[in-house]
């Protein structure tokens, strides 16, 4: 007889199996588990008790017990017979631990299904033997894939109902085949069932004596997944820093992937530091190692600035380190994806301020075909380029689960938005550009009209856009025109590079996406500024002709002049104080106006060659 303390002590050691049951509607997901659970004994004689009595009141399977009933925990769900929320359930066999998710098989509760889906090492797929493969199956074994589940029990259920007939079992399963050539799932298993009557949940049954292969049953408790885990790479993101007295510092967090030993080398990123791990401690116990999904405290030799969402890492084995990247999203929200909107972005313990800055396209779940799409609508799915304020410690998805995984957060209602699976960094010269105006805006509701402004301050509101290569004289000149209209009575703002990227834009990089963002904030800027009536001069390179025609269409070209400093490039060299274009040319900047970057004439108002002889008049 075994003791309590020893039965413990190997159920600590069992391996435990996270699955999923995904299927349309009724075909017969909550009654499988229900069966799972009654027939592996896993139901106490209450809960029973419980079940026979709500069958007879509300149950759907005639006469005899309804197993979904274990399941569909909502009093909305067993009104309707169907499954809303993700239920869970917990149960154990003398080989495993299991935690089953029973996801909803509606269309409009895909985002449920994700969220079941997250952590799942295995699916189970159900489909009606009288109805075949379906839109839903097709839909959920694309979002199996997309998640990267890699194990795939297809569960021809109702067999009953075609009265065990083997064809209909085997066209299924060269129908469903043949979806699955695009997709990829390497592990997929097929069995034909009853889930009303038992067949080939737990036992194999009499009924379908031409089915020689296992169990659902099984299947769980024999399907290996320690091959899964990502053990080569090893990621340590950090959670917490633990300084409890000065001769303690340890590093807290879950080892994502990969194994770490006491005494290797280590590099924390992204300072580039290495050290060497002094010791492993875990559930109060020093360990000679750790590996994933193990919650530990790290040590390290030597005095290294780290905190929460920094991460650790082998020298040679480094994940992308990387602000833009492209990305499959699975839409999450009640309201459509707006691009011009700044997100929370959260990936592994670090959580920054992020951007979409374009949708590749989206994917018609039902036929798994492209299409080209302007927003992401409630459980829409498609690929996105995205950018975030901070450099993103990542591996791709496919590769790493943990590290290529993250949701986004709407920071004012703070639901989550999305969630995402990352592919690759993006290079800065194949980023799309965000400079285009947003469109329509709702109407200002403001009771002073920007007329009344104007009256008011004796001026127009004007924006002058003073545009030229860096060290042309651009700043001479906006100051100067400052001074000139201050002295005239009128009420001006110089706006510069260096004074918003000090503050508002301070997270912005000098590629192309950043540049075109930053100018497209600059003429969002601008224009509300002249809405209250004031002149704004607006001092930056913008070298591309068709960005600075995008910032007139946002500003108005009624209110817009652009004055262009046709400074040669001899002079602006040696007029540079900061040595910009010898970092240049050395390679040390890259898309640098000037030197590897051109600068695009023809869109301006007034072209200033001699700056000695300019009349600041003349500009006005």
């Amino acid at each position: 007889m075994k003791s309590i303390n020893q039965f413990l002590r190997e159920d600590e050691k069992k391996d435990l199996l996270r699955l999923l049951t995904a299927g349309s509607v009724d075909d017969g997901k909550s009654t499988l588990i229900g069966r799972l659970l009654n027939d592996s004994k896993r139901l106490y004689d209450d809960q029973l008790e419980a079940l026979v009595r709500d069958s007879k009141r509300v149950g759907n399977a005639g006469d005899e017990i309804d197993y979904a009933l274990l399941l569909d925990g909502l009093k909305a769900e067993r009104e309707q017979g169907i499954t809303i929320d993700v239920a869970y359930r917990y149960f154990s066999t003398s080989k495993r631990k299991f935690i089953i998710a029973d996801t909803p098989g509606h269309e409009q509760y895909t985002r449920n299904m994700v969220t079941g889906a997250s952590t799942a090492h295995l699916a189970i797929v159900l489909i009606d033997a009288r109805k075949g493969i379906i839109t839903q199956t097709k839909r959920h074994s694309f979002l199996i894939s997309l998640l990267g589940i890699k194990h795939v029990i297809v569960a021809v259920n109702k067999m009953d109902l075609v009265e065990y007939n083997r064809d209909v079992f085997e066209q299924i399963r060269e129908d469903y085949l043949e979806f699955t050539t695009r997709l990829s799932i390497p592990d997929i298993q097929f069995v034909p069932l009853s889930a009303l009557r038992g067949d080939n949940i737990v036992d194999r049954g009499e009924n379908m004596s031409w089915y020689h292969g296992a169990s659902i049953m099984n299947l769980l408790e024999d399907i290996s997944i320690s091959g899964d885990r990502n053990f080569v790479d090893f990621r340590f993101p950090i959670q917490f820093v633990s300084r409890p007295n000065l001769d303690f510092r340890g590093f807290g967090g879950r080892v994502a992937s990969g194994v770490i030993r006491r005494g290797e080398e280590v590099m924390a990123l992204p300072s580039g530091k290495s050290t060497k791990v002094k010791s492993i401690e875990s559930m109060g116990e020093s360990v000679d190692y750790a590996f994933p999904p193990q919650s530990v405290m790290l040590t390290l030799e030597d005095e290294i600035d780290l905190s929460r969402g920094d991460m650790l890492v082998r020298k040679n084995n480094q994940p992308k380190i990387e602000r833009h990247f492209e990305a499959m999203l699975v839409w999450m929200d009640e309201t459509d994806l707006d691009l011009n909107k700044q997100f929370l972005l959260k990936h592994t313990t670090q959580k920054v301020k992020a951007r979409v800055d374009a949708i590749r396209y989206g994917i018609d779940v039902n036929t798994l075909k492209r299409s080209e799409t302007k927003t992401f609508q409630l459980n829409q799915i498609g690929r996105v380029v995205l950018t975030s304020s901070r450099p993103l410690l990542f591996d791709s998805y496919e590769k790493n689960r943990q590290t290529g995984s993250f949701i986004l957060i709407d920071p004012l209602t703070h639901n989550t938005s999305a969630v995402g699976m990352i592919i690759n960094r993006v290079h800065s010269e194949k980023l799309p550009s965000k400079i285009a105006h947003s469109g329509a805006k709702k109407a200002d509701r403001s009771l002073v009209s920007v007329g009344e402004r104007e009256a008011q301050m004796s001026q127009k509101a004007m924006t002058y856009w003073v545009t030229g290569l860096h060290a042309s004289g651009k700043n001479d000149i906006a100051y100067e025109l400052e001074r000139y209209l201050f002295d005239e009575g009128r009420t001006v703002i110089v706006l510069n590079g260096s004074m918003l990227r000090s503050g508002l834009n301070r997270e912005l990089g000098f590629d192309k996406a950043d540049r075109d963002e930053n100018l497209r904030r600059v003429a969002e800027m601008a224009k509300l500024l002249n809405d209250q009536g004031l002149i704004v001069i607006a001092v930056f390179i913008s070298p591309d002709k068709e960005t600075r025609m995008q910032v007139k269409e946002i500003i108005g070209s009624a209110r817009y002049r652009e004055i262009f400093i046709d400074t040669s490039l001899k002079v602006c060299k040696s007029r540079d104080s900061e040595g910009l274009y010898e970092k240049a040319a050395l390679g040390k900047l890259r898309n640098f106006p000037g030197v590897d970057s051109p600068y695009e004439t023809g869109t301006h108002d007034i072209i200033l060659n001699d700056l000695d002889q300019v009349d600041i008049k003349d500009l006005i």
